[in-house]
């Protein structure tokens, strides 16, 4: 058959309940998932479709259609994530993936076009997503905007016992203060996604049912950090440590201390531009820096009339030239007003051009996660010397938190 017809009768629909188990199917295939591996988690096929359903009933999902065969998929996640102290509406893309013997006929390429606009539609201004190539989400708008930082920390490493006033308890999964206090977290920490019903169920799906939660209560008895974790073979696995103050971070490392007997090792992951090592009292540890999460502005107007830029003496705009690769309404020339408050009003046109800069740029850049002078001079947009510099107090420089929650 040519590829002609072949596309002919293709049709692109949304995925719904009753194709969960091609939806499973095609993601198992894709991401290399195996009888086996599953089995090791004890999960049944059974068990994952069942899984499976609350993410085809609340994520905009949509396919790619032979018949009735699903053969290339996507998701939307519907979350909000702190920008800044700004509340956004973000979509999380996941679940990417088409069978091969449909690849190359663009079929990816319009169902993120689709789901983009649907984006739009529902005020989600900005969308997340974990990358399995790099380069293949640049090419469609998406551009780094966090670092994982991987440790390990020998247990003669480990910090010695500082005096808290609270104390550390051990609770099931489904205790509420675990989620009381990631609500509080999220709302004082940049880039971090307030975790609904599903997104909670996807955080936790897969983990080994000897995870641990470790709760650090102050003096008041008020939940202020968590610590989510398993030991296996002396070493001691840390999933998600979670504070809302310095003193609950404190606890739970005497928490990981107090393990000493029992451990060799600690391995865990940060998220922020503040390495392990400068906090523990022997910093010579095992770091490993690695790209994590990547962004894409959808609506460049949506997405600015809620930023917040810092706050100057003085109102002030540029023009700029903007590229998006897949959405029209993020190309041409705008102009940027901010008042003295640190509040932008975005148009349409402009007779100066100050500056010009791809979706990408942008995006990693109002992020927080590049700043404008060094996106300036390793070429990645143009602008003048005025506007580099106005950008520079514009902009808060601040990287944003990730964890892994889709």
């Amino acid at each position: 058959m040519s590829r002609q017809k072949l596309q002919e009768r293709l049709k692109m629909k949304e995925v719904e309940t009753k194709h969960g188990e091609q939806f499973n199917n095609l993601l198992r295939y894709v991401f290399q998932v195996t009888n086996h591996d599953l089995q090791a988690l004890g999960w049944e096929n059974r068990e994952i479709a069942q899984a499976k359903l609350p993410v085809l009933k609340q994520a905009d999902v949509l396919g790619w259609f032979d018949g009735d065969n699903l053969i290339s998929q996507l998701a939307v996640y519907p979350f909000q994530v702190n920008i800044f102290g700004q509340i956004y509406e973000m979509g999380g893309l996941t679940g990417v993936g088409t069978y091969p013997e449909y690849a190359n006929l663009g079929l990816m390429n319009k169902l993120m076009r689709q789901a983009l606009t649907n984006m739009r539609e529902r005020k989600q201004s900005i969308s997340y997503l974990y990358p399995y190539s790099i380069p293949y989400y640049r090419r469609k708008g998406w551009e780094m905007i966090s670092d994982k930082i991987s440790f390990e920390v020998k247990d003669t490493q480990l910090p010695k016992l500082k005096t808290v006033p609270g104390n550390v308890e051990r609770v099931t999964i489904e205790h509420p203060d675990i989620k009381q206090v990631y609500q509080r977290f999220a709302l004082q920490t940049h880039g971090a996604m307030f975790r609904n019903e599903l997104a909670w169920e996807e955080y936790l799906r897969w983990d080994l049912d000897d995870m641990t939660v470790a709760i650090y209560y102050d003096s008041h008895h008020q939940p202020m950090g968590y610590l989510l974790y398993w030991i296996a073979e002396e070493v001691f696995y840390m999933k998600e440590m979670v504070f809302v103050n310095q003193e609950a971070r404190t606890g739970l490392w005497n928490f990981i201390s107090a393990h000493f007997s029992m451990v060799t090792r600690v391995k865990g992951h940060i998220y922020t531009d503040e390495p392990l090592a400068f906090l523990l009292d022997d910093g010579d540890i095992k770091e490993t820096i690695a790209p994590y999460y990547m962004a894409r502005i959808v609506d460049i107007s949506l997405f600015l009339e809620q930023y917040p830029f810092q706050p100057q003496a003085t109102e002030c705009q540029f023009t700029f030239v903007l590229h998006d690769p897949m959405l029209e309404w993020n190309q041409g020339i705008f102009t940027l007003a901010v008042d003295k408050d640190g509040k932008g009003h975005l148009t349409k046109g402009g007779s100066n051009r100050d500056a010009e800069f791809d979706i990408q740029t942008l995006t990693t850049m109002l992020m927080g996660y590049k700043r404008a002078s060094y996106l300036a001079r390793i070429g990645r947009f143009q602008a003048n010397e005025a506007t580099v510099n106005l950008l520079e107090k514009l902009i808060i420089r601040q990287q944003p938190y990730f964890s892994d929650y889709f």
